[in-house]
């Protein structure tokens, strides 16, 4: 493994002392969101949005469709032969 010279740029995340700072930081607002979840009132149009972390799961569930969609129904349609540009 070679090590980073004199004149070699230094990045911010390339200490692990920031990226341990990033990652608490950003967990610690997750769970400060999470909390203030519970005290803010919902004006849910339908049912379901009322519930806890409703939109989390419907975007995170969306997504995974997106992605399954993309693989298993517009790549068939959209592959071309192997020697295409031939």
């Amino acid at each position: 493994m070679e090590e980073k010279g004199e004149n070699e740029k230094k990045y911010l995340f390339d200490n692990p002392r920031n990226v341990k700072i990033l990652l608490r930081s950003f967990f610690s607002s997750l769970v400060v969101l999470l909390i203030i979840e519970f005290f803010v009132h919902k004006h849910p149009h339908f049912g379901c949005e009322g519930w806890l972390e409703f939109y989390a799961v419907y975007g995170f569930v969306a997504c995974v469709a997106l992605v399954l969609a993309a693989k298993y129904i517009l790549r068939p349609i959209m592959k071309r032969r192997e020697d295409y540009y031939d």
